[in-house]
């Protein structure tokens, strides 16, 4: 048996994103899936496939009482598309801040610990920084009043890179915020993505957001025949983790197109434990 004390295996709905967009797996059903499928106890909820249901506590009391019954703690609700934290527009910003709140209210019903955000702005490093900051701080202010954490995701542009991020995160100096270092998300340029120039190291990058992290994300997209992932060394990934003295969740999150993603969650979830197990 492998040691958990380490870190616990969970998974972020996002891995299985091609199943939810064919509507072969109703967003309700995720926990039970989960459990069933992969015996997993713990989820990451992503916002937008249920974009409409933030505020229907009556469908958000289905999906309690699934997980629930499933066995399966609710973590994270992963939010995307709901504007710029870090806007230049004092008001714009605002208005972003504020359309996550059904979303921190929404993680507190579910018995979510955080939600995660994206740290999005425009201007110089200095100036991006600041706003950054400014919203996190703002909205880090209205979770804290419900115990909810706000993650920050390295997610492209600037927040992929490690050291702005880490410097957002002295800026908004509030126990409330931290991160979410994913290991495969440091691209500073998504347009550019064939630019070796355009990615930050993801290794530094890792290390340089756990002293904030809440939570962990481990990408995979490939494996080998020993069924290790070809871009990342997962256990120099883990031993980083390991390092930072983080004991929290490790979230499965399979992007690849090949094996299909019940099978590349799998995957990852087979070469985590394997890691845990030389790493105890």
């Amino acid at each position: 048996m492998s040691d958990q004390s380490l870190f616990r295996i969970s998974i972020a709905q996002w891995s299985l994103h091609r199943m939810h967009f064919a509507d072969e797996l109703d967003p309700l059903d995720f926990p039970t899936f989960t459990n069933e499928e992969f015996g997993l106890e713990g989820v990451e909820y992503v916002n937008i496939f249920f974009k409409d249901k933030a505020t229907d506590f009556v469908w958000l009391d289905d999906l309690k009482s699934g997980a629930a019954d499933a066995g399966v703690e609710s973590l994270i609700i992963m939010v995307d598309r709901e504007g710029d934290l870090g806007h230049p527009s004092d008001e714009v910003r605002r208005i972003a801040v504020e359309n996550h709140y059904q979303w921190v209210d929404a993680a507190k019903f579910l018995g979510c610990h955080s939600i995660r955000v994206n740290a999005k702005s425009e201007g110089s490093y200095e100036d991006q920084q600041k706003l950054a900051a400014d919203g996190l701080r703002q909205l880090t202010q209205y979770a804290s009043t419900k115990n909810i954490n706000v993650l920050v995701e390295n997610h492209g542009g600037l927040s992929s890179n490690g050291q702005w991020l880490s410097g957002v995160m002295k800026l908004v100096d509030h126990p409330r915020c931290g991160t979410l270092p994913d290991f495969g998300n440091f691209c500073l340029d998504w347009d550019r993505r064939d630019d070796p120039d355009m990615w930050y190291d993801k290794y530094q990058g890792v290390e340089e957001l756990m002293p904030y992290a809440k939570a962990v994300s481990a990408k995979s997209n490939e494996f080998d025949a020993e069924g290790k992932e070809t871009n990342i060394d997962y256990e120099r990934m883990m031993k980083i983790v390991r390092d930072a003295n983080y004991r929290g969740w490790v979230g499965v999150e399979y992007e690849g197109e090949d094996p299909d993603e019940v099978e590349g969650v799998k995957k990852t979830m087979r070469l985590l434990e394997r890691v845990r197990e030389s790493l105890s």
